[in-house]
């Protein structure tokens, strides 16, 4: 609970699992919810590129990993004879003197250097798990990183205590560094007031690794490693959850039902030691935040997302002012489909057009060249990305579900994805870069400042993904734009609508949690309460995914409310966009160091560089309204 108190956080681990079958059989299940012309083609999706990290260490078995790990560990004892001896702790008002000046620029130096290097080992071994989630190895090392990262947040908290006891203004108007990191300290003052005694503060940071750590661990081994049953072109075949959860963008409607009802009955058999875990991990939070002071978890997830309560409040209130629109989407495709309503499992449905297929070549030939009408430096980046091996597209066995991107060292980034052969799979890409390109933009900052929130860390992503689908729109004919904007409007409902029930759910379960632990059927009726309340008559009530608490790993961190950022993320980055358009240099202008200083001061400070007011439904309503426009654009280009 110190200061960057998740300081060298590993990437999720949640990976799909490899059953014990040969890899082509795996690949060939994996094969079922792609392209016609890629079900064909298996070597096709064997080709696809695995990210290199080798540039770090030569393996987890190497002589240089294994003095990098020395290392660390001594920086960490260094470190902490150092806290000794200027006794960096809770104390009495300390006075700002240049001894005290120079004593805390020697430690925040030497405090950022421990982070980097933290974050560094912690990702290159994140990296194996996130791949291969069944890698001994790299699991192992994982685990021995627990101690080392207990340690640092322990001095984490002394230095948040010290931080605390001291005039922080007049810090920062005495040291060039402390005003580079006046963000960071005046944070830590406040946190200051919320810290648990000494003792208290390290027993929960202990406890926390054989407690909602191992929770987590929990969570990402069993679901890692589920497979389904199901009955495929007349075989009954065991398949990878990952696989399964894929099938619902299968264009048989009948495949997507089966697939449905096959993975609800795996999350139904595996539901007791999930529900363990939900059940652990917000009964902690609830604990530490309780015993911290904090009125809510609510309230500690708003400071560490540098918001406050007025921007969340209007911002989910203009987003359910746009639910009827997004609903009216649900029903104009249940018209395209044939359907009376949705059901859950038609939600990733395609609909009936020609879709263009896109190869991972041309898609990095698209991506690097519209980039480059930005910018040449966002366009050179992306093929610098591309060219030095930073992307892991194949899917396979073991390998972690979804996308994501990490900073792995300096300026440099790792992009995992399962790429398929569609604009989806474009799309993803260059989400995924914007993450890399706002990673080049922090870069030269120090560990401390470039500590994201979890609200404006999709502001790159959301922008680039933007720059590729207005792209392809601007030349596609009448039928990839239905795809493309059905595509978009799948991720907008995504983020507007779900992300909305995600979040009633989580505060649900928060409340209940107070009173007692929950059943598996008490979380499921939350969660299709949630799920009603949200997406209304846009889905059919008796079809929905009631276990969609179990699927999302989201839940299962201390990082409490892994949900409304995402909404912020992209409604700020549509904000953001609709700015460059009007006026592109002098937006361009402000950008780049916009991205840079994103952990240096709160999203209100932020957003007002660009004479954006965030407590103002008029600005999120503005950036609902382009969703809007291209409901209605949808709807008039179905019904011709």
């Amino acid at each position: 609970m110190g200061i960057n108190a998740d300081a060298g956080k590993d990437v999720p681990d949640q990976c799909p699992a490899p059953g014990k079958r040969c890899v082509e059989a795996d690949h060939l299940a994996l094969s079922l919810f792609y392209e016609k012309e890629m079900r064909e083609n298996v070597t096709q999706i064997q080709s696809l590129p695995h990210w290199d990290i080798s540039v770090v260490y030569p393996s987890l078995t190497s002589s240089e990993f294994a003095q990098s790990f020395s290392q660390l560990e001594q920086r960490i004892a260094e470190l902490t004879q150092l806290f000794e001896t200027h006794h960096v702790m809770e104390q009495p008002a300390i006075v700002v003197d240049e001894t005290l000046v120079k004593t805390f620029e020697t430690i925040i130096t030497r405090y950022n250097a421990l982070l980097d290097h933290t974050k560094e080992l912690g990702t290159y071994i994140s990296c194996f798990v996130a791949t291969n989630s069944r890698d001994d190895v790299a699991q192992a090392k994982m685990s021995e990183l627990q101690q080392p990262k207990v340690q640092i947040a322990n001095l984490s908290t002394h230095l948040t205590a010290w931080i605390g006891s001291l005039d922080v203004e007049t810090l920062i108007q005495r040291s060039t560094l402390a005003e580079a990191h006046a963000h960071t300290l005046r944070q830590a003052k406040i946190r200051a007031t919320h810290l648990m005694s000494p003792a208290e503060e390290e027993l929960a940071t202990e406890l926390n690794t054989s407690g909602g750590v191992a929770w987590s661990k929990l969570y990402g081994n069993i679901t890692s490693q589920i497979t389904v049953p199901i009955e495929i072109a007349g075989q009954q075949q065991v398949i990878p959850m990952s696989v399964i959860r894929n099938m619902a963008s299968d264009s048989n409607r009948e495949t997507r039902q089966r697939a449905y009802e096959a993975e609800l009955a795996a999350w139904e058999k595996s539901a007791l030691p999930l529900a363990a875990a939900l059940n652990s991990i917000k009964g902690e939070v609830n604990t530490l935040s309780k015993r911290r002071h904090w009125e809510s978890a609510l309230d500690v997830s708003l400071f560490y997302n540098n918001i406050d309560r007025q921007t969340l409040d209007a911002m989910l209130s203009a987003a359910r002012a746009t639910f009827p629109d997004l609903r009216r989407y649900l029903h104009v495709k249940a018209r395209a489909l044939g359907l009376p309503r949705l059901a859950w499992y038609d939600l990733f449905a395609p609909l009936q057009t020609e879709e263009k297929s896109w190869g991972f070549d041309e898609a990095r030939e698209f991506i690097v060249t519209q980039f480059g009408s930005y910018s040449p430096r966002l366009a050179n980046f992306a093929a610098r990305a591309f060219r030095e091996q930073w992307i892991d597209a194949e899917p396979r066995p073991g390998k972690r579900d979804g996308a994501f991107c990490t900073s792995l060292r300096k300026d440099e980034s790792r992009v995992l994805s399962n790429f398929r052969p569609s604009f989806y799979g474009v799309s993803t890409l260059a989400h995924e870069l914007g993450h890399a390109y706002h990673n080049l933009n922090l870069a030269p900052r120090t560990a401390l400042q470039k500590h994201l929130s979890m609200t404006l860390a999709e502001t790159a992503s959301i922008f680039c993904e933007t720059i590729i689908r207005n792209a392809v729109l601007r030349t596609a004919d009448k039928q990839e734009q239905i795809s493309i904007l059905e595509d978009s409007l799948q991720n907008f409902c995504q983020l507007v609508v779900d992300i909305s029930s995600r979040f009633l759910f989580e505060q649900s379960v928060f409340e209940k949690r107070q009173q007692r632990e929950l059943s598996v059927k008490e979380f499921n009726a939350l969660m299709l309460t949630a799920q009603c309340e949200t997406y209304g008559d846009g889905l059919d009530e008796n079809e929905l995914h009631p276990y969609m608490w179990a699927v999302k790993s989201h839940y299962y961190s201390s990082s409490s409310y892994y949900n409304y950022p995402y909404m912020f993320g992209l409604l700020f980055g549509l904000g953001l966009y609709s700015q460059y358009q009007q006026d592109p240099e002098t937006f361009k202008q402000g950008y780049d160091d916009l991205l840079s200083s994103t952990g240096m001061a709160d999203a209100a400070t932020l957003a007002a560089r660009f004479g954006i007011d965030l407590h103002s439904e008029d600005f999120w309503r503005s950036s609902l309204d382009s969703i809007r426009c291209d409901v209605d654009r949808f709807e008039a280009l179905v019904s011709e």
